[in-house]
Formats: structure tokens, sequence, C-alpha cells
């Protein structure tokens, strides 16, 4: 199903794609700008399976998420003992 919408471009962007279309590589500046947001569509898909960069994002936005009370504060003096003991009683007894 095709949907009508109508978009503002840059002069910039809109030269180069009558360029693309001039040259022969697309029929429309439609065509172009349709290929173009395929495109970015497919590489964002992909790249979110092999990026751990997008995985490490996707952790760290699900933990903000979080309600405050399971947050682990930033005190500078027992963090990393409050870390452990954090860890050590979710895994006890596993």
């Amino acid at each position: 199903m095709n949907v009508k919408n109508s978009f503002t471009l840059s002069e910039r962007s809109l030269r180069l794609a009558e360029k693309l279309v001039e040259d022969g590589q697309f029929p429309s500046v439609e065509k172009v700008l349709e290929a173009g947001i395929d495109s970015l569509l497919r590489d964002e898909e992909s790249s979110a399976h092999d990026d751990p960069l997008i995985g490490m994002k996707d952790e760290i936005r699900r933990r903000a998420e979080l309600p405050r009370d399971q947050w682990v504060s930033m005190d500078k003096d027992n963090l990393f003992d409050r870390v452990r003991a954090r860890i050590d009683e979710k895994y006890k007894g596993k």
C-alpha cells in the first residue's frame, strides 16, 4: 500500500536528488527519496543486531526506565561494595 505524503527538502538535497534523476539512476525524485529511506531503515535494522553499541544503548535505556528504588546510587565511598552485594543477592542459590 502506498501512502501519499509531502516533504520539505533543503535546496542541496533537492539538487542531489534531481542530479540522480538526470543521470538516469532513478525515474523520479520520489523514487530517490524512497530508496534512501529504505536503505537507512535496512541499515538500522541490520546494525541493531550486529553492533554491540546498539545493544549497550538499549540496555542503558532499559535500566534508566527502572523504578528509582532499583537504581544503584553513585556514592563514591562504597559503590562497588553495594554493587557486589546486589549481584551476590541476585545470584544467591543459583
